[in-house]
């Protein structure tokens, strides 16, 4: 029995003394003991060109630092949060299933408010965090109104955009209410994926800001408002807006990717996007006709950060963070914003990265269909996570098909 002891003991110093190991600060020793792990990276696998950019990025870590990524592609990122949470329900502590995980918004703020993620600040002490642009990008330490406190690793950046064919519409609408009407002059020929999608919920915030009699409620919980009171004048909206879209709303596209591919087959006469430079992306990729163009609303649209996290049982944490670092790499973001590949914008501040990393920054083409930064107009801030997940409940209960 006492042997018994002594072994369970030195095998849970064995997994304190791992884990402390997984120390950015001390970086040759993370990368060290980072050789020959798998990470399991739990990510949305919905888009063909962001699967090929993860599988290139998973090289990458296999060829430089000797670690296996293993792309895990999920639909529902909040059945990961679930999933991680069941883990810690059951006391598994260490090698949990998921090692690295994309997130934002409610799931990240899920997560840390149940104890789910590495519980040491570590995403801002990464090496590669000193080029991430704290200063002029504030939602890389702020997501959706909750602050990161080190626990994710930002890799990308978003803003809401619209797009169509300048061949076949000559006239967008640029606002919400612009856009019921233009929906009421052209019916069947606009629609938005149906919630819980992401981009499909991304529009009812969108038209909420519009809407609604005081946005700065959206900043706060949604328990903290009348919440019938402050969404009534969206589902007004909704309720004259949905007898004009495709298939008089019966259904839904599934989405961006959907979206797009109803555009280009003459369905659709607008779509959009949680991506500045999805339509260029798409014209490089021969998805859509050159024609395409991007264009906002007027009072700005809804801007957002994306991140990686690791939750508290990975039992790799040294390969996770290494990928984490990576993806925020110079070299990792310049190709994930070249439209041809991605087209994601970057965290970084390109004015702080090595002379070589900026100049290639500076010459990269984003494309005929990405606006320029100073024609993107204001960045509206993500509401409070909260707001995501009542919003889905009530389009449920309301409109669900």
């Amino acid at each position: 029995m006492i042997k018994q002891i002594i072994s369970a003991a030195f095998a849970a110093t064995l997994a304190m003394g791992s884990a402390q190991a997984a120390d950015p600060s001390d970086w040759p020793s993370v990368l060290e003991e980072a050789k020959g792990q798998t990470v399991y990276w739990h990510a949305w696998g919905g888009e063909p060109r962001i699967n090929d950019y993860i599988a290139w990025a998973g090289r990458q870590l296999k060829e430089r630092h000797g670690v296996d990524v293993v792309h895990v592609k999920v639909s529902d990122t909040g059945a990961v949060v679930s999933q991680v949470l069941a883990e810690k329900t059951a006391g598994v502590t260490d090698k949990g299933a998921v090692d690295l995980i994309w997130i934002n918004g409610e799931n990240f703020a899920a997560m840390k408010r149940e104890g789910l993620l590495l519980s040491e600040s570590w995403a801002n002490k990464l090496p590669n965090f000193k080029y991430v642009d704290v200063a002029g990008k504030p939602t890389v330490i702020n997501d959706f109104t909750v602050a990161t406190d080190g626990l994710e690793a930002p890799w990308g950046m978003a803003q809401l955009v619209f797009f169509y064919d300048t061949a076949v519409t000559k006239e967008v609408p640029k606002s919400m209410s612009a856009l019921l009407e233009w929906s009421k002059a052209n019916p069947g020929r606009f629609s938005y994926p149906q919630p819980p999608d992401y981009i499909g919920t991304t529009f009812l915030k969108q038209a909420l800001y519009e809407l609604v009699a005081d946005p700065a409620v959206l900043q706060s919980p949604a328990a903290d408002a009348d919440f019938a009171a402050v969404t009534e004048p969206l589902f007004a909206y909704l309720d004259k807006l949905h007898p004009n879209l495709w298939r008089t709303a019966r259904t839904f596209p599934k989405n961006t990717a959907h979206l797009r591919q109803l555009l280009a087959d003459s369905e659709l006469d607008i779509a959009f996007a949680f991506n500045p430079s999805a339509a260029s992306n798409a014209i490089a990729n021969n998805e859509l006709p050159d024609t395409v163009r991007s264009f906002v609303l007027d009072k700005g649209t809804i801007g957002n950060t994306h991140f990686v996290a690791i939750p508290f049982n990975s039992g790799v944490k040294a390969g996770a963070m290494v990928l984490a670092d990576f993806l925020m790499s110079p070299e990792a973001q310049l190709r994930k914003q070249d439209p041809t590949v991605w087209g994601d914008p970057t965290v970084l501040d390109v004015t702080s990265t090595p002379d070589a990393d900026r100049d290639m920054f500076n010459k990269l083409e984003l494309g005929i269909a990405t606006l320029k930064p100073d024609q993107l107009g204001t960045v509206l801030p993500e509401p409070h996570p909260s707001w995501m997940v009542e919003l889905e409940k009530a389009w449920l209960s309301r409109y669900g098909v």
